[in-house]
């Protein structure tokens, strides 16, 4: 957004940042294996090409540095203001603007307010009875203590999602034994990783028009595979292929068994590893399948009555996505004093994901119902950001102080998605974080993003009240 801001428009703008530096996800997921399941070339703003990523799919580390680098050569660290975590949003009726204040006390005026809060940021803690009572040491896989080593230690990691299977492969080396429970059993497509070469980095430094030919033959296999899951038949296909890669990488048949999914494929997020399966075949790591009845001081306990001793407990169980959760500390009020809360009592909704009504000026970057489950989530936060800069433009050529979207194309836009969404995998059945309360899907996009591209070229006047 700041960099569309820069480039397109000569205007006032700061980014309030909670923390002491940049990167959001990737300064503050560091456990051991964090990576990218979205190749490197497509992970990676369109304006910003990188020929030198070291692997198809980078690691933590690179994409940090790839972000501070974008800040240092666009010279954007000067708009940063750090350590301001933002706790309140409020809309003036009388004045058209916002006021934006911070923990620290610190107020902002603001005549436009954009939420790039991210939807996973905001661990998930299960309800586990007893889970306060363990005598060792617990943390989420987004908050790792590294200096809590795991060489030689006994340790459960609750979960097997995105995280999970990226830091099991790479902590089971190291530690004495480790418990894996399992809910739900994933389905697995092999990463294909591999490193790039010296002489592949020089042809994209050199033809750039040879890394945006890259760029675009990924983009187009991400694409194509949206066709796949708006047809849970078609994404049924797949089966026979993951099943063989499960068969190829685990020997032992009940392990494989366990490890056979019961859902449609993409029901839940669909995950990429070629190294998980071979983890969980080593002698000193172990697949819990049985539900988990309580923890106790010594270990977790599990419904066949079975204490499983650890001292060190990783939650794997990711983060909240519902906005009411992981914003339920930020008091965002609109017009009338009406809060983000309160208009969202029966759920997330947005217009294209980024205006909600009674909010004017206010903008949502991967706001409802524009996630992804087959392609790069980059390219639709830069549609957003250019969408936003035509509602700026476009406040400019009517005169106008601000806009607000109506309610009436809110429910439009929501009723389209929901029936977009029927027939679909997202929608086969399952339980998923896609999901709120009462089940509807409040986080994917439907269609493809060159859709959405082509939804968010051009602010349609009439689906806004100006405010003069």
């Amino acid at each position: 957004m700041a960099a569309t801001l820069q480039m397109e428009r000569d205007s006032s703008f700061v980014i309030l940042e909670k923390a002491e530096s940049v990167g959001g996800t990737w300064r503050e997921n560091v456990y051991p294996g964090a990576e990218c399941d979205v190749k490197s070339h497509l992970y990676s703003l369109s304006f910003e090409g990188n020929p030198d990523w070291s692997t198809r799919y980078s690691g933590q580390a690179e994409i940090l540095a790839y972000i501070e680098g974008c800040f240092t050569r666009r010279d954007l660290m000067r708009h940063v203001r750090f350590n301001r975590l933002v706790t309140s949003a409020h809309w003036s009726d009388s004045d058209s603007e916002w006021t934006v204040g911070t923990a620290d006390g610190a107020r902002f005026q603001a005549r436009v307010v954009v939420l790039g809060t991210g939807p996973l940021h905001v661990p998930k803690i299960p309800d586990i009875p007893g889970l306060d009572s363990f005598a060792g040491r617990t943390f989420h896989s987004a908050q790792w203590v590294h200096e809590h080593g795991l060489d030689g230690r006994r340790v459960a990691s609750i979960g097997t999602g995105a995280s999970a299977i990226q830091y099991v492969p790479a902590i089971a080396p190291v530690v004495e034994h480790l418990s894996v429970f399992q809910r739900t059993a994933p389905w697995i497509v092999p990463r294909g990783n591999r490193e790039y070469s010296g002489l592949e980095k020089t042809l994209f430094r050199t033809f750039p028009s040879l890394r945006k030919l890259l760029r675009g033959l990924i983009y187009a296999t991400n694409e194509s595979r949206v066709l796949l899951f708006k047809e849970s038949g078609y994404a049924a296909r797949l089966e026979p292929l993951l099943l063989m890669h499960l068969k190829r990488q685990v020997s032992d048949a009940e392990l494989r068994a366990n490890l056979t999914p019961d859902i449609a494929i993409g029901c839940k997020r669909v995950l990429i590893s070629s190294e998980y399966y071979p983890a969980l075949m080593r002698q000193n790591v172990e697949l819990v399948t049985e539900a988990i009845q309580e923890v106790s001081p010594e270990g977790v306990v599990t419904t066949d009555g079975r204490l499983h001793p650890v001292d060190t407990l990783i939650l794997g169980t990711g983060f909240e996505t519902d906005p009411r959760r992981y914003m339920g500390a930020f008091d965002v009020r609109g017009q009338a004093g009406q809060s983000l809360s309160e208009a969202w009592d029966e759920g997330a909704r947005a217009y294209l994901g980024l205006a909600v009504s009674g909010f004017p000026n206010l903008f949502l970057m991967v706001g409802p119902n524009t996630g992804l489950g087959h392609s790069s989530l980059i390219y639709m936060i830069e549609c957003q950001a250019s969408y936003v800069l035509r509602c700026l433009k476009a406040m400019d050529e009517r005169g106008a102080r601000a806009m607000g979207v109506r309610p009436e194309q809110v429910s439009a836009f929501v009723t389209e998605v929901d029936k977009k969404l029927e027939g679909t995998v997202w929608s086969s059945g399952c339980s998923s974080w896609y999901q709120q309360e009462g089940g509807r899907n409040f986080a994917l996009w439907p269609e493809t993003t060159w859709s959405y591209q082509r939804r968010t070229r051009r602010v349609q006047a009439e689906h806004y009240n100006w405010i003069e």
